[in-house]
């Protein structure tokens, strides 16, 4: 029996991303597709994102983990409707995944929809979910080998965010090395530092995140 390795092993996800892509569009909501390994920081950088847009735009969450509602429960407690989806051992989400959750909120008064995607340095990187942007955070005790090391994952990403820059005294982590490889695979990328604990460098994500919202493809109508 032979198999054909040139159809398209993600064709239904696809399909599924581009429905998701169209509804976002037509509700103007900006998605953002936060991807990390486990512990960089992906909940506490979006409860921080949270407070400071609070004021100026609707926002919302769809968060991803193997099990628990801890994180939800987070931003929940922020007022933020939030949608947990539960793998139970899937290591990423894929577009059908959010597919179903989106009947869960009213799109058309949401601004910008986060998507926490599953820790994972690997396969999240391979799955459309229809977003607007990839976003990936990489936190400075993980060391300065991991963007060589998963390449796919920062190839495909649109914004490379170093996180825990508190922590940069104590730890062996050079900045400009990791901008250097990030610039070596994807040059295109935007690339931020930042420490979402003591908000040093916060307001750099802040205005990429206002800046995305109106160049988004909604609002070149």
């Amino acid at each position: 029996m032979k198999i054909k390795m040139d159809d398209d092993v993600l064709k239904d996800n696809n399909i599924a991303a581009n429905f998701n892509r169209t509804l976002f569009k037509q509700n103007q909501t900006l998605v953002i597709n936060i991807m990390s390994a486990p512990g960089a920081g992906k909940t506490t950088l979006l409860e921080k994102t949270v407070k400071a847009l609070a004021k100026e735009f609707k926002i919302a969450v769809i968060e991803g983990d193997l099990a628990t509602e801890r994180d939800a429960d987070r931003l929940r407690a922020l007022g933020v409707k939030t949608i947990q989806i539960n793998t139970v051992g899937g290591c990423h989400l894929d577009a059908k995944m959010i597919a179903k959750t989106l009947p869960e909120f009213q799109l058309e008064e949401i601004d910008i929809l986060f998507i926490e995607n599953i820790g994972n340095l690997v396969c999240p990187s391979g799955y459309d979910l229809g977003q607007d942007y990839k976003a990936v955070i990489l936190s400075v005790p993980e060391g300065n080998d991991k963007i060589p090391k998963y390449p796919l994952m920062f190839r495909r990403t649109d914004l490379t965010i170093i996180n825990k820059t508190d922590l940069l005294p104590y730890v062996q982590f050079d900045l400009e090395e990791a901008q250097r490889d990030l610039r070596t695979i994807n040059p295109d990328a935007a690339f931020l530092a930042l420490s979402s604990q003591t908000a040093e460098g916060m307001e750099d994500w802040i205005n990429w995140l206002k800046k995305a919202h109106t160049h988004a493809a909604f609002s070149q109508n």
